[in-house]
């Protein structure tokens, strides 16, 4: 695409009639040549001659000036096409208005992460929240959970970690794991805030089999996920859970009733779970696959998938009594407790038109 006139000139700027100005990747010029950089003046001329208006150089950006004073200079890149690039420029800041006020208007700054913000963001949370699996039997669903009950059991990698509530991109490229990057509520926090002050929850992140069958818990709920990602860090063969979320499920589902937690940024493969979860939530970005076989199968057992795209739960399917996809719920794990425990109802849907169900292929 960097190297592509057609559609950067011809398409975009000529015939959509484009008034902007057009930014490269970063790095994008180095991966027009295979391999990257092998002949970088002509990645300049290239990118340039497209229609790329400003290039993204984190690092060594006096070689393109270089490169590129030279090749303007030996008509190479035509001088027209330097002033089309500056004239874009110009006129973006002109429309924005930054030659009169250059500097960017703090007057909202002190709204920012407001708790009318939290509070909204909690909502969104709430909102989104998928049901995939409430139990066999539809007149005894083990959703939403009894917010009194004599010992709950809380597991899974996802449970206890606000970096992967959040996903990529979040402080850093590849996000963060734990609870130190942001202010904000886990969802094992917000299960504590939500559950009877008589009721004791107790947080084991993979406990054996054992462990939950002589706890004797009313019912569990496993947190799990994919750890956080961004870009091709995220690219993998394996579309499931990874350990030791597997174990965990397998542990805790079927000792008691089990509610399973997803948390991922894309699908994951549950399939193989879903026999063992009594109910399972999508929780998208609020993981691993051991978690949910320890823990489901000993319990009623309640998963929540943390991910920011489907994952595979079938394997487990058969381990667990409740499933549930929470995506990615950033900071305001609150919300997911708003729903698991009754104080909202699901309202969240995988099907549109046109669109196959995820839920479908669990």
């Amino acid at each position: 695409m960097h190297a592509n006139r057609d559609l950067v000139t011809g398409f975009l700027k000529n015939k959509l009639k484009f008034k902007g100005f057009v930014i490269s990747d970063w790095q994008g010029l180095y991966m027009i040549t295979s391999p990257p950089h092998v002949n970088y003046s002509y990645s300049v001329e290239a990118g340039v001659g497209a229609g790329i208006d400003m290039i993204m150089f984190p690092y060594n950006f006096t070689e393109f000036i270089d490169d590129l004073t030279y090749q303007v200079k030996h008509s190479i890149i035509p001088m027209s096409r330097t002033d089309d690039s500056v004239k874009r420029s110009l006129r973006v800041k002109f429309v924005m208005g930054l030659f009169e006020n250059p500097m960017a208007d703090t007057s909202l700054v002190n709204q920012l992460g407001s708790q009318a913000h939290r509070e909204l963001a909690r909502e969104a949370v709430r909102k989104s929240l998928v049901l995939l699996k409430n139990d066999e039997s539809a007149d005894k669903p083990l959703l939403p959970l009894p917010k009194k009950a004599t010992k709950i059991l809380v597991a899974g990698t996802h449970a206890d970690n606000l970096g992967y509530e959040c996903g990529g991109w979040t402080i850093a490229w590849q996000g963060l794991s734990g609870n130190d990057l942001a202010a904000g509520t886990t969802i094992l926090r917000a299960f504590k805030n939500t559950v009877d002050p008589s009721t004791q929850v107790v947080y084991s992140q993979n406990p054996d089999a054992e462990f939950v069958r002589s706890g004797k818990f009313s019912h569990a709920i496993v947190v799990v996920g994919e750890p956080s990602y961004a870009e091709t860090n995220g690219d993998s063969l394996n579309l499931t859970i990874s350990q030791p979320d597997r174990d965990t499920i397998y542990n805790v589902c079927g000792a008691v009733k089990c509610t399973v937690v997803l948390i991922s940024g894309r699908p994951v493969v549950m399939q193989p779970y879903l026999s063992s979860i009594d109910a399972l939530v999508a929780a998208w970005l609020p993981g691993p696959r051991a978690k949910k076989y320890n823990v489901c199968g000993a319990v009623k057992c309640t998963v929540v998938l943390i991910s920011g795209r489907p994952v595979v739960m079938q394997p487990y399917l058969s381990s667990i009594d409740a499933l549930v996809a929470a995506w990615l719920p950033g900071t305001e794990g609150q919300g997911v407790a708003d729903v698991l425990f009754g104080n909202y109802g699901f309202t969240a849907s995988l099907q549109g038109r046109g669109s196959r169900r995820w839920s479908s292929s669990l």
